[in-house]
């Protein structure tokens, strides 16, 4: 067959590509827009780099390279568009703080792909926001919370006694999301059946891996293995979903059990009482199981992890905490021994609110170790930052964990004290300690990983632990304490 065709039609999309680059030049030559690469191939920019460094624990290293290089704002294209970095308190404010006309809370492709369109990440600044919103804060809000923290503590004593259960050594890595995929599927979402759960703990494995990974949808991608386990997500929640709404409607089911019941009695209740919202669809809530089961148990079992190993390595912390959570254990038994309605031994929403010190070396971890990189905006329209030009339709990335080790807003940095997040002699300005986001951008789930968290450490600390190994998964010894 002859080349002389194909000759022409490569030519024909070179010229084009040409053409395109000189009028876009043209066009750009009147931002002002910041210094850094796009790396080779626009579309794939510096997304290979990026993503080896974020599964390599190297983000922060990524990052501080182009600091270095371009200053603490900086360009580049990730996950297929253009992306500006912004790092410093200042620039947590403008991203926080802008308004979703400005600065939307939109995912790259990869993301999106796996979130799904309609989850609230997506749609914030439009009208379907805050019915979502409001659906899952009818359950994540703290007095409901409340009544759910015995739960939580027989759900996590269990797990722990069935996994440690005859072993020396756990792997605190796949222990803890194991645990806290656990406990997401029991409480958020009132998934009981363990081969259910079983099965899409393997499922969003896939999801995990797809989220960050470039964005080519080939067989035998990670991609593309992400977005096949997300149909099959679908296939397993949709029929349970289904049972559940009519269940709600014959009165059988609490809508106010679970996340995923909160938000199908609100699809039900605004159908039969002709609301002028329009409804909560079943799409809606699938996307928003999807984005809430990532968000609420891959982070809380990165902190959980980091914890473990900060308690390994030190002594003085570990024995602090031990101490904490044993005289809670005390007054538990006592409460036993005296009778009346908390005499069951479980753990209490006012014995997790006395777990003050605990809370503090979490948060201290995460100040240390953010349990998320950082997060993407997209520009709705043009605006601008610290005298650089963002156009409209370009990514947003902002940096959590440049103001944590900042020497003017903590002192000695690189120091770990507890004792900042004492409120009481320490105050934290705004838009500076950024574990759970700030502003109106707030973790819609900073309660409920707070509870999680603590309820996990408590039953952890009869647990003599030996020096870890990240490298090989942190394995700790498991050497039982005396219970007082």
């Amino acid at each position: 067959m002859s080349t002389f065709p194909v000759l022409i039609a490569v030519s024909v999309i070179t010229l084009l590509f040409v053409f395109k680059l000189v009028r876009k030049h043209k066009r750009d030559s009147t931002k002002n827009y910041p210094n850094g690469s796009m790396g080779f191939l626009p579309v794939i920019g510096e997304s290979l780099s990026f993503v080896k460094a974020h599964k390599n624990n190297r983000g922060q290293e990524w990052v501080e390279e182009r600091v270095a290089k371009y200053g603490p704002i900086f360009k580049t294209s990730l996950m297929g568009g253009p992306t500006v970095f912004i790092t410093g308190r200042a620039g947590s404010k403008f991203v926080l703080g802008a308004e979703t006309e400005v600065l939307a809370p939109r995912q790259p492709f990869t993301i999106a792909a796996i979130m799904g369109k309609h989850n609230l990440f997506e749609v914030s600044g439009t009208k379907r926001y805050k019915p979502l919103r409001r659906a899952m804060m009818s359950f994540l809000k703290p007095d409901i919370l409340q009544g759910h923290t015995k739960l939580m503590d027989v759900l996590v004593k269990a797990r722990i006694d069935k996994e440690t259960k005859g072993k020396e050594t756990i792997t605190t890595i796949s222990f803890m999301k194991k645990l806290t995929f656990h406990v997401a599927c029991q409480i958020l979402f009132g998934i009981a059946d363990d081969p259910t759960e079983q099965a899409l703990y393997k499922e969003f494995g896939h999801c995990f891996e797809a989220m960050w990974s470039a964005p080519f949808n080939f067989p035998g991608t990670t991609f593309r293995k992400g977005i096949q386990a997300r149909k099959r997500i679908v296939n397993m929640m949709s029929p349970i979903m289904e049972k559940r709404k009519e269940q709600i409607k014959k009165g059988t089911l609490n809508p106010m059990n679970d996340v995923l019941s909160c938000m199908l009695s609100l699809e039900t209740e605004a159908a039969e009482n002709g609301d002028q919202e329009e409804p909560i669809t079943m799409n809606e809530v699938i996307d928003n199981f999807v984005a809430l089961m990532i968000a609420s148990h891959d982070s809380s079992a990165a902190v959980l992890t980091w914890v473990i190993w900060k308690l390994a390595k030190d002594r003085e912390i570990y024995d602090n905490v031990v101490r904490e959570q044993m005289s809670i254990i005390k007054e538990t038994k006592e409460r036993q021994q005296q009778g009346g309605g908390e005499a069951d031994g479980r753990l209490t929403w006012g014995d997790v609110a006395k777990m003050k010190y605990t809370w503090r070396v979490v948060q201290e971890v995460m100040r240390v170790i953010p349990p998320f990189f950082g997060s993407f905006r997209t520009a709705m329209k043009d605006t601008s930052y610290g005298g650089y030009d963002i156009p409209k339709g370009w990514q947003v990335f902002w940096v959590a964990f440049s103001t944590h080790m900042n020497n003017d807003i903590f002192n000695d940095p690189t120091e770990f004290d507890p004792s900042r997040f004492d409120s009481k002699s320490n105050i934290i300005p705004p838009y500076s300690y950024l574990a759970f986001g700030a502003g109106h951008h707030i973790c819609i789930g900073l309660e409920f990983a707070r509870v999680e968290a603590l309820v996990v450490l408590h039953h952890m600390k009869l647990t003599r632990l030996a020096l870890p190994y990240p490298e090989m998964g942190l394995p700790i010894n498991l050497i039982p304490r005396s219970c007082c």
